[in-house]
């Protein structure tokens, strides 16, 4: 059996990071997803509701904003409970692993016009979340110091390699 989902789209509003009674954080949101075919009289998106705990969570709170667009992996999950007039209440849900944030910091929407900035390759440095950063099971982006490497190897070295060597 396979429970996965992955969705690219723009958040409905704001991610509003809560506390749990065990201080996990958690955010609830929502995506709209475009449809690929449009029918006269039908919405031309879905808005589904996602949830995110955790490090995830602390993340889109702090960088992410109405408007924004992620990409969202996770699974579906189907929960109930009574609410306040004794009716049973069923949710269907996206529980995101990870979520990627797909547009530059400063991008608000589609018709915003991207800045990327050419990396620094001098000093070691974090990378901010503004060419993508992926919050979830990846690390953090740094640049790298490619002075080191420069010595390792000489332009007249030859490396041999037999063919049982190759996974192909």
């Amino acid at each position: 059996m396979i429970n996965r989902v992955v969705l690219v789209g723009r958040l409905t509003r704001d991610p509003e990071l809560r506390k749990t009674a065990s201080n996990a954080s958690v955010v609830s949101f929502t995506v709209a997803c475009d449809r690929r075919f449009k029918t006269q009289g039908q919405p031309d998106a879905d808005f589904i509701s996602c949830v995110a705990w955790n490090k995830v969570a602390d993340l889109m709170a702090q960088y992410l904003h109405k408007g924004s667009l992620v990409g969202v992996e996770g699974r579906i999950q189907t929960r109930n409970y009574d609410d306040a007039n004794g009716r049973r209440v069923y949710v269907t849900e996206v529980v995101a692993d990870s979520v990627q944030f797909l547009e530059p910091k400063n991008g608000t929407s589609a018709n915003a016009q991207p800045s990327y900035q050419q990396p620094s390759y001098q000093q070691p440095a974090y990378s901010a979340p503004s060419g993508g950063y992926m919050a979830g099971n990846s690390g953090y982006q740094t640049a790298v110091n490619t002075d080191s490497f420069s010595n390792d190897f000489d332009a007249g070295d030859t490396l041999d390699i037999a063919s049982d060597d190759l996974p192909f």
